[in-house]
């Protein structure tokens, strides 16, 4: 009996984990109708999980019929070393190119000795990316902070 217990617990949790990885694919109408009412998004972060993630939920929106005027990430911390040439992220970056704009933090890079020229194409450098943030939510940019 306790063997059956314990089998049962392992496949709740394993369908809790897979819920969890593969995250929200269909939203409901509600939500598609709330998202079209201001199509443009900004988010800032500093890892690469979020640059992943946020990259997905672009997906996401495209998949579920929300409309996408302009979609930008600002990039600042630790993660801009991982945004250059003959990266895992320029690799992924590749699908988003022209669709997706990325804006680098220049102190960012200076502070973690990152030079231009070492950057994927496809890439805008941003004085400060606050007053970056700053000014997409000055041009009413749905935000949101990783």
């Amino acid at each position: 009996m306790s063997n059956i217990f314990k089998i049962v617990l392992i496949v709740i949790v394993m369908a809790t984990t897979v819920t969890v990885v593969h995250g929200q694919k269909k939203l409901d109408q509600q939500t598609v109708t709330d998202l079209q009412k201001t199509p443009k998004y900004g988010f800032i972060l500093t890892t690469e999980r979020h640059f992943k993630g946020v990259l997905s939920m672009y997906d996401l929106l495209i998949e579920n019929g929300v409309s996408i005027e302009n979609y930008e990430i600002v990039v600042k911390g630790k993660v801009v070393t991982q945004l250059v040439k003959n990266s895992e992220l320029e690799k992924l970056f590749q699908k988003y190119k022209g669709k997706v704009k990325v804006s680098v933090c220049s102190v960012a890079m200076e502070k973690l000795g990152v030079a231009e020229d070492t950057l994927f194409d496809g890439l805008t450098i941003t004085p400060t990316a606050s007053v970056r943030m700053l000014q997409l939510q000055a041009n009413g940019y749905n935000t949101l902070t990783y």
